[in-house]
């Protein structure tokens, strides 16, 4: 029944993944609330969804071929960026992640509510922009957004997107893929780390991973159909239901 409840929990993440973002405030809960320590929920929710991160980011792969100086810079900081926030969460320890649980759901509700309006202004801020930046330079904040990524998670593409609408002048389009890529390459990082410490719960990881695609096919072939913005906000509920959960407890 455990293994069931996981399977569905990801699903919807994939689901949700798929047309919205912020699956994570589902299938991190579910994980918790089976017993499973917060550190080592985390852990394993983070290598479980990694398949899906892969997915978004090969089905906008040709919005990235004349944007390959800047995969160079902004791969290995994301990388670099999500190796260091899996470390400190390693070394956090389980007391201190446990108490700042509900903070971190109640900052990624917050980001994934956000999202739109962010997307929004970022167009209005490049329609004035003119002057171009130094893109090396925007390796730096990458870094320290998927330092986050690779600490939590949840919410981090709305960072990542702020970080290159604000330093980048391109369609938002050409920076959404650039954003995919980002986020796995940080999450991705951050897997590897977590995949020697002793913390992934297997059987949840393979039970999840595969009930992860199967929800991110799905969301795939609903694109159009669901409403993006309703789903958003749903998520955005629970993850508010969740942080209260959290605080209560």
């Amino acid at each position: 029944m455990n293994y069931i409840l996981i399977a569905l929990a990801a699903f919807a993440a994939g689901v949700v993944n798929a047309l919205a973002g912020g699956g994570t405030l589902i299938s991190f809960p579910a994980l918790t609330l089976l017993g499973i320590p917060p550190v080592a929920a985390n852990v394993t929710n983070t290598v479980a969804l990694c398949p899906g991160y892969l997915g978004a980011t090969l089905a906008q792969r040709h919005l990235l071929a004349d944007q390959k100086q800047r995969l160079w810079w902004y791969i290995p900081a994301a990388a670099l960026g999500g190796l260091a926030g899996a470390l400190l969460l390693l070394l956090t320890g389980e007391r201190l992640f446990t108490a700042i649980i509900p903070w971190l759901i109640l900052l990624a509700a917050l980001l994934l509510a956000v999202g739109e309006p962010v997307k929004k202004w970022l167009a209005h801020f490049q329609d004035g922009q003119s002057v171009s930046r130094r893109e090396a330079l925007v390796s730096f904040p990458v870094a320290l957004a998927s330092i986050y990524g690779g600490y939590f998670g949840a919410g981090l593409s709305v960072i990542i997107l702020a970080v290159l609408g604000i330093s980048l002048r391109d369609s938002l389009t050409k920076l959404n893929a650039l954003k995919q890529v980002l986020a796995f390459a940080a999450n991705i990082a951050a897997a590897v780390v977590f995949l020697f410490s002793g913390k992934v719960v297997w059987l949840a990881a393979a039970i999840m991973a595969v009930s992860a695609l199967l929800g991110g096919a799905l969301g795939g072939k609903l694109a159009g159909k669901l409403n993006p913005l309703v789903l958003r906000w749903v998520v955005v509920i629970i993850g508010l239901v969740v942080a209260a959960y959290y605080f209560l407890k």
